[in-house]
């Protein structure tokens, strides 16, 4: 099996180049129908690898396998936690595409398998990320689904502000790219490999002589500097809301749904096989650095995302948030944590996806994403009302969907006063997204009031090129269907300890937790429920009581769309990373 493992990246690839070759003479029809044939057969493909990744499959691309113990091919793991990403990676692109199908006006220059094409890259990219053994090939992947995802960002070219936000989505993220870069080349110039795992065992040998140094923490922070960069851990998220304000929502889908995530999961491998030995980061560094970072993103997050009106930057300030919490479980290093973060993140990829795709459904139909103008003017779209009132409680933690489930897991593992973040910011951000659904879809309360410093979603222009009178029943099937799979991944009997098992042989040495619903997880998971119900309800019936305080203003200026204010909180987030790490160094 495991000379399957390429063809995850290749086969995109390789639909993607068939549709750029026969794009212009395919019909529309056509093209789609490849590229959502191409995306299935490796969501096929992934999911049976997962079920026969036991143990890990590892392959050397070309045959080029080691040679006493040296190696420069490249290496693909196929662990539990690997082909999951994967799967769930091409499960969303599917989706994404089937929710796309004639979606959009008109392919540029009248080539139909234009989107469709770059999508398929995406999906390659990112399955090849999950997959990548080796620190430079992740590089090479991390850059490919970048590159993607800037030109997908601002694919309606003709809209100045997609091209700006393309713009700062490329500067940002290629800055963290190139931060990792340069921390590969440390870790490469310390130790002659370029396996993750060999790198770790090269850093271990150097333990002897005094532990880590200077070079180890410079390596270390210009790694986790790019993978927190594709995160969107604040300080490193500003590209984030100003990508999603402008991307079409297919891609917004995979965005938060899937890509965000992959940074998460990229600091939990990347640490988990080069850092966690004697010769790297002390575990009581990275847990300072992670909670920190955590607490930090979760609380800026859920406050940013309360006071959006625009829906997408709503949404996308939500994303951040989570990834806060994310954080927070992979830092206090515990198999409980790891097991409930991943199982969070797949419960979060469904219910965002989801709730990206009601919200496009709102764009096309009326040509705007923003909270106030859209005041009670979809009372007729009831289906896209109850589920996104079902999105906002599966993000607030209402069991038994999978996000309850990983929060609850995860809670557990944190314990103490941590707890309190995960209960205040789910119920913050699902708070606000149940805000919108009594606005938008039941007109309840006064007409809310336009305010300073806000963004509004007004004046966007359908991505069908004129108003649906009408949605398509593939609009309306998609986010039913993410949403009916995150229910699954809770209340499905069995699927949690599977995925806890898969992911504590792959990054705890076999330690096994037990994951389940307990008493006290699903009493935190109502409690946040019924916090963030009561929250959308006074901020419905009082708006007054929740509206913008003055001492929040100076932290949403800081969104101040200048790219050259992002890049200046880059350099700061990594230089925080440094000093939060550097007691383990100075301990050495």
């Amino acid at each position: 099996m495991h000379h399957l493992l390429p063809l995850l990246v290749a086969v995109p690839l390789l639909g993607a180049a068939l549709l750029v070759a026969t794009g212009r003479r395919l019909p529309r029809v056509a093209a789609e129908t490849i590229g959502c044939a191409v995306s299935a057969g490796t969501a096929a493909l992934a999911l049976v690898l997962l079920l026969n990744s036991s143990p890990p499959l590892v392959e050397w691309v070309g045959g080029r396998r080691p040679v006493d113990g040296e190696s420069v091919g490249i290496m693909l793991v196929g662990d539990g936690p690997a082909l999951g990403m994967a799967a769930v990676v091409s499960l969303l692109a599917l989706s994404a595409l089937v929710y796309s199908w004639r979606y959009f006006d008109e392919p540029p220059r009248g080539h139909a398998g234009s989107f469709p094409a770059l999508m398929l890259v995406f999906q390659g990219a990112m399955c090849g990320f999950a997959l990548a053994g080796d620190l430079f090939n992740a590089f090479v992947f991390f850059e490919l689904m970048s590159v993607v995802a800037y030109a997908l960002t601002g694919y309606r070219i003709d809209e100045a502000k997609a091209v700006q936000g393309a713009l700062t989505f490329g500067v940002v993220n290629s800055l963290g790219a190139y931060a990792m870069l340069t921390g590969i080349g440390l870790l490469y110039a310390r130790t002659g490999q370029l396996a993750m795992t060999k790198i770790g065992r090269g850093l271990d040998s150097t333990a002897a002589h005094g532990g880590p140094d200077a070079l180890v923490l410079a390596g270390f922070v210009l790694v986790m500097t790019g993978l927190l960069v594709k995160a969107a851990a604040v300080p490193f998220h500003f590209w984030l809301p100003d990508a999603h304000a402008v991307a079409p929502t297919p891609v917004c889908m995979l965005l938060s749904g899937v890509m965000v995530e992959l940074g998460t999961y990229g600091v939990w491998r990347v640490y988990g096989t080069v850092f966690a030995g004697p010769g790297g980061i002390p575990a009581a560094d990275l847990t300072r650095v992670l909670v920190t970072l955590g607490v930090v993103t979760a609380a800026i997050g859920a406050v940013m995302c309360w006071y959006q009106r625009h829906i997408k930057r709503l949404l996308a300030y939500s994303t951040v948030a989570h990834t806060g919490l994310f954080l927070i479980g992979l830092g206090v290093l515990t198999p409980e944590g790891d097991d409930g973060v991943a199982l969070y993140i797949v419960g979060h990829a469904g219910v965002k996806a989801a709730l990206f795709a009601c919200t496009g459904a709102l764009l096309d139909r009326f040509g705007s994403v923003d909270e106030h103008a859209l005041y009670g003017r979809a009372r007729e779209m009831r289906a896209f009302a109850v589920m996104f009132a079902i999105g906002g409680l599966a993000l607030a933690g209402l069991p038994p969907f999978g996000t309850a489930l990983g929060k609850a897991v995860a809670e557990e593992a944190v314990g103490g006063p941590l707890t309190v973040v995960f209960v205040v910011a789910s119920a913050v951000t699902a708070g606000a997204v149940l805000r919108v659904t009594a606005r938008v879809f039941l007109g309840l309360g006064p007409r809310p009031e336009d305010a300073e410093y806000e963004t509004s979603g007004s004046g966007e222009r359908p991505e069908t090129g004129s108003r649906l009178r009408r949605i398509p029943d593939s609009m309306t099937a998609v986010p039913a269907v993410l949403l009916a799979a995150a229910f699954a991944v809770g209340a499905a009997p069995g699927f949690a300890a599977l995925v806890a098992r898969s992911v504590n042989e792959a990054g705890s040495g076999g330690a096994h937790a037990s994951v389940h619903w307990t008493p006290h997880g699903i009493l935190l998971g109502l409690a946040s429920t019924l916090l963030a119900a009561g929250l959308a309800a006074l901020a419905v019936t009082r708006p007054r009581r929740l509206a913008t305080p003055d001492r929040a203003l100076p932290l949403r200026r800081l969104q101040s769309g200048h790219v050259g204010d992002y890049v200046a909180w880059l350099l700061v987030g990594a230089t925080v990373l440094g000093a939060l790490a550097l007691p383990g160094v100075l301990g050495g």
